[in-house]
């Protein structure tokens, strides 16, 4: 009875007495086809208004500014209050065209009078020229800034949108000792300039597109011409092209939809905020898309070894960056079978380990009422939570919960007995490697698999382990970044590649793009041989007379 009284039941409101427009049913890029479904501009000023409005119904933000052009034809403005630059509304648009005098010998028709505007009077810097009502809606709520004079049948779209955008800083994710110090921010326009600064050729390329039926979020797909194979820059047209969907809000979006095997927990493309790592991969020959709106940039196609390489690799020496690199690759090992290396051995296999060590371990776990696997799994779940906690608390609260709280858990869960002091510093000392690997996302994916490692280990020892790890070498030979092996260039192999793999050879060493891109130019230097280094010390044979080559007095 109360739901057919519910169903039933009149529902009132304050402005129960006014009529309340139709719901909308298609979505809104449907809804504005079906309402200019025949509709073309025409040449009268209030027609087209009563058009706009007719779509852009219910706006407080819209604004539409009437003034007189010349000898008192009407003209209007029409834009966003909220997204446009008044002042430059203001000083480009309204003061020309109020002030300019006519000169009649110019205007003789519409045309005549459409190029005269354009070219003489209005003063922005990009002024285009529209007749397509529903093209016009979709710049106009872009930020652009709609002309109708009366007696035209075509609008004039003024580049006119402002936005608050916050000032280029450190990228937070991607931290380096020696490198620049710029980021990407929001704002697309400023993140292209950022990569344009870096790579001043002509042969940079910018493809833009809307994606997104309600959203609509501009999307850029940069690459070098010359560099990147054709047929890369075609595929990732073609998929970007394929995206139907209502929103994009970030560049997160993209990376689901374009992705060979999005089942897969190991990302299949790369995310950057930093412009020169951005670049470094443009001048590979790989491509790069960006979204308005979105702090990163999407790299593809790309290989696991990409994951734990870092922008420091690369701006020290090569001994150093070899080293740095080689200890980044064991935590990321270490993070991922150390756990269930401690449960298999401790579990079915407690032989290997030395007799005094094993005493000692299993005197420490003598009061734990649980088996080694349910501990592991139970401090491990205990760590991502308190690591999910620390990442979501604001940063001033959140570094002191991270270091009270694994210290206070810790110690509690060792006298209460719920875990042994080894398991303790098993779990700490495998976060710390996780933390170690430079890409998130590849270190989630880490985090991901210990678990299903633990669970094998706890049930079949080091059988499982081995078990498990085939299935994820299996796995990692199996996934392909826009038709690229993802194990390049252990396989298929390539020995030019493994310069920078393992271990990071010298610059001048690695002479050649990398082969599984098939650039355009497989060369990175015209001459191939080592720059000039002389053996011994050449200071003594510097002649001291300038003509003679030397260094003038100062």
């Amino acid at each position: 009875m109360m739901w057919n009284w519910m169903k039933n039941r009149k529902t009132g409101s304050p402005l129960s007495g006014i009529p309340m427009p139709e719901p909308r049913i298609a979505v809104p890029s449907l809804y504005i086809e079906e309402i200019l479904s025949g509709k073309q501009l025409s040449a009268g000023i209030e027609e087209n208004l009563k058009l706009f409005q007719d779509v852009l119904q219910y706006n407080d933000d819209l604004t539409v500014r009437r003034f007189q052009l010349f000898e008192g034809t009407s003209a209007a403005l029409v834009f966003f209050s909220s997204f446009a630059d008044q002042e430059m509304i203001r000083s480009y648009l309204i003061k020309p065209l109020m002030t300019h005098t006519e000169q009649e010998d110019l205007i003789v028709d519409s045309e005549s009078l459409a190029s005269y505007l354009t070219e003489k009077v209005i003063q922005v810097s990009r002024i285009t020229e529209e007749k397509a009502p529903d093209r016009i809606i979709d710049e106009l709520t872009m930020g652009e800034t709609v002309l109708l004079v009366d007696g035209i049948a075509t609008a004039f779209l003024a580049d006119t949108r402002k936005i608050e955008k916050r000032s280029i800083e450190q990228p937070q994710t991607e931290q380096v000792i020696r490198g620049p110090r710029e980021g990407f921010i929001e704002h697309l326009q400023t993140n292209l300039a950022l990569i344009r600064y870096r790579l001043q050729t002509a042969d940079f390329r910018v493809h833009t597109m809307h994606i997104g039926r309600v959203t609509k979020s501009k999307v850029a797909l940069c690459y070098i011409q010359g560099i990147t194979h054709p047929a890369l820059v075609h595929e990732a047209k073609k998929r970007l092209s394929s995206i139907d969907t209502d929103s994009i809000l970030d560049a997160g979006y993209i990376e689901q939809f374009i992705e060979d095997h999005p089942l897969s927990p190991f990302p299949q493309i790369q995310n950057t905020e930093r412009p020169d790592k951005t670049v470094a991969a443009l001048v590979e020959g790989k491509f790069v898309i960006m979204v308005d709106g979105s702090p990163f940039a999407l790299i593809a196609p790309t290989v696991f070894s990409q994951f734990y390489q870092t922008v420091d690799d690369y701006t020290e020496r090569f001994l150093i960056g070899s080293m740095t690199r080689f200890i980044r690759l064991i935590a990321l090992l270490f993070s991922l079978v150390f756990p269930s290396l401690y449960v298999a051995v401790i579990s079915f296999n407690p032989e290997v380990i030395p007799t005094d060590f094993a005493v000692a371990v299993a005197g420490s776990r003598a009061g734990v009422p649980y088996p080694a696997m349910v501990e592991v799994l139970l401090m491990e779940i205990s760590m991502e939570v308190l690591r999910e906690a620390t990442i979501r608390l604001p940063q001033l609260i959140g570094g002191a919960l991270s270091i009270v709280g694994v210290l206070v858990i810790g110690q509690a869960a060792v006298s209460a007995g719920f875990s042994s002091p080894i398991t303790v510093v098993i779990i700490a000392m495998t976060t710390v490697g996780s933390f170690a690997t430079p890409a998130y996302n590849a270190a989630i994916a880490l985090r991901m698999l210990r678990f299903p490692l633990i669970v094998l280990a706890g049930c079949f020892g080091l059988y499982g382990i081995m078990f498990g790890m085939i299935l994820i070498t299996n796995h990692l030979l199996s996934i392909r970044s826009f038709g690229v092996p993802y194990m390049t260039p252990v396989t298929p192999f390539n020995a030019q590649e493994w310069k920078d793999t393992l271990l990071r050879g010298p610059i001048w060493w690695m002479s050649d793009r990398p082969g599984h891109l098939k650039s355009l130019q497989t060369k990175r230097r015209k001459h191939i041989d080592r720059y000039y280094r002389s053996p011994s010390s050449s200071w003594d044979k510097i002649p001291e007379d300038p003509d003679q080559g030397g260094v003038p007095d100062e």
